[in-house]
């Protein structure tokens, strides 16, 4: 049943101007909507994901949300340019290089944080 319909990210923070300025400012992205709440959806490829004030925001030890690129390499260099910083992984299964960037069998992918510790990631995958 659910996979009839579309699934976006849901992005959690502690401090919504502080996040938008990061998603917005830092990232790129231009609010499709606002609701009433202080909820912000931004389109992102024919996809979207939410922002959104939570008292429960940031930590979550896993990975929130990717973004497919076609070049991990630029994505990382155009990031890494506007000040993000990569986490370092060295974990059984997943080790990144000095950049920040691991290869995963067919994927390549990079991690970092947001103002909140939320978790994002670029990566490519496997034309199907």
């Amino acid at each position: 049943m659910l996979s009839d319909y579309p699934v976006y990210a849901t992005i959690a923070t502690g401090d919504l101007a502080r996040a938008r300025a990061f998603y917005e400012g830092t990232l790129g992205f231009s609010p499709d909507m606002e609701d009433a709440t202080g909820g912000i959806l931004y389109g992102s490829g024919l996809t979207r994901f939410l922002l959104y004030a939570s008292e429960f925001a940031g930590g979550p030890p896993q990975t929130v949300a990717t973004w497919v690129v076609d070049d991990v390499d630029a994505a990382v260099d155009e990031l890494a340019g506007k000040g993000v910083t990569f986490e370092q992984y060295d974990l059984p299964g997943l080790k990144t290089d000095e950049r920040g960037i691991a290869e995963l069998g067919p994927f390549r992918g990079a991690w970092f944080k947001d103002p909140d510790g939320n978790i994002l990631n670029v990566g490519t995958a496997p034309v199907t």
